[in-house]
């Protein structure tokens, strides 16, 4: 942050876009796993945020905050309970500075997409393919199926809606979880 400011004044939007995804039932999954989940996903967030803050939350200022989080977020999905618990987390703790920041002029919105085109994506096919012997185009369709469209989500999907919700058109838009999945939630 102090290198952001030093180069470019104040900061006025900020992304928290933390992300990482292990699977198991959950039955497997230690507290070391659960733990990591938790550590990236939403004390990353909690701390990007909490670091921009005043920054961002300027009286006047205009800001916007925008997490990055996950349709996994919005509803369960099996196998990724400390993932989906994780980014329902940053769904919270967007919601919470949504109502703190909003006397301030201060946006605080989630995007939450679905399978999204990212090397991610790309691990957790070959962690399917590994573990199921199916190949890599039958493990895409597993979870394509999830997308009412059919499809993965691109990157730049991911990033015009983040655009979006930090423009002056969107300065109504506050406390909210929009799921980028092709209909799914």
């Amino acid at each position: 942050m102090k290198a952001a400011r030093a180069a470019h004044g104040p900061i006025d939007i900020l992304i928290p876009n933390a992300g990482a995804a292990e699977s198991a039932p959950f039955a497997r999954i230690d507290l070391a796993h659960w733990q990591r989940m938790l550590d990236v996903n939403l004390t990353g967030s909690f701390l990007t945020a909490r670091a921009a803050l005043p920054d961002v939350a300027r009286k006047g200022g205009h800001g916007r905050i925008v997490f990055v989080a996950s349709t996994a977020g919005l509803k369960g999905y099996g196998y990724i309970a400390a993932y989906s618990a994780s980014k329902h987390g940053v769904i919270g703790l967007m919601r919470t500075l949504a109502a703190e920041l909003a006397p301030t002029g201060t946006t605080v919105n989630a995007v939450c997409p679905g399978y999204v085109e990212t090397p991610l994506l790309e691990a957790s096919l070959a962690n399917i393919t590994a573990k199921t012997g199916r190949g890599r185009d039958q493990a895409a369709a597993t979870l394509q199926k999830n997308n009412p469209q059919g499809r993965f989500v691109t990157p730049q999907e991911v990033a015009d809606t983040v655009l979006w919700l930090c423009t002056p058109g969107a300065q109504s838009i506050n406390g909210q979880a929009i799921s980028i999945s092709g209909g799914e939630v």
